[in-house]
This record gives structure tokens, sequence and C-alpha cells, in this order.
């Protein structure tokens, strides 16, 4: 198996939202957008419940997880979740591998749920 084909990575977003989100919608969908533009890019789940939020998002390599945490309007956003935005958060990234475990035993696809945009 070759490693730089079959392998990309998921940055994992976890917050607890702040009692004062106002603007945060704004510009959650304005980085939404943002993003998908960016070179390496391979899509997103989100999920939130009350107050707690995760958005795991799919890239093809390191290198442009790390152009898009120096973007700076992604810096900008970055900036005013951790002031106003967010109690606390955690950002884990994480190198997945393409292969048996990308489906199970009965060798169809996962289901998809919501509106994910996961890599296949």
């Amino acid at each position: 198996m070759n490693d730089a084909g079959d392998c990309y990575y998921a940055v994992i977003f976890t917050a607890e939202m702040a009692d004062n989100i106002a603007g945060y919608a704004d510009m959650a969908h304005r980085m939404n957008v943002l993003v998908e533009k960016q070179p390496g890019y391979m899509g997103r789940s989100d999920r939130t419940e009350g107050k707690q939020e995760i958005t795991i998002s799919y890239w093809q390599d390191f290198d442009s997880i790390k152009a898009w945490k120096q973007h700076p309007e992604h810096q900008a956003a970055q900036a005013l979740g951790r002031s106003m935005w967010y109690k606390n958060y955690t950002v884990e990234i994480v190198k997945m591998r393409r292969g048996a475990a990308d489906k199970p035993e009965s060798g169809r696809p996962w289901p998809a749920e919501g509106n994910n945009t996961a890599p296949s």
C-alpha cells in the first residue's frame, strides 16, 4: 500500500460554545465557504448538540492543514473563537489510511448521515 496515495488527514475540532455567540453563525458560514476553496480540502462532517459542537474536516495532506490554519481570514475567525465564542475547544489531527477499515465487513460503504461531505 502506497502511503502517499492511500492516506489522508482528519482534523477533529470539538468545542463548548459560550453563552454569547453573536456573529458566530455568519463567521461559520464564511469559513465553510472559504475552506471549500482551499487546496487539499476534501470535505467535512458537522454535529451540534446544545452547546457542544464537533467538526471533522478531511484533508489530502498535512501541508494543506497548515496552510488553512494560517489563512488570514481563518486566523481572524480563530481569534474571535478564542476570545468570544468558545468556552473551551480542542483540535486533534489524525492520519487516516484508506483500505479495509473504510468499509464494514459487508463490503458496502458506510452509510452517510446528515450533511457529511467526507471523503470516499
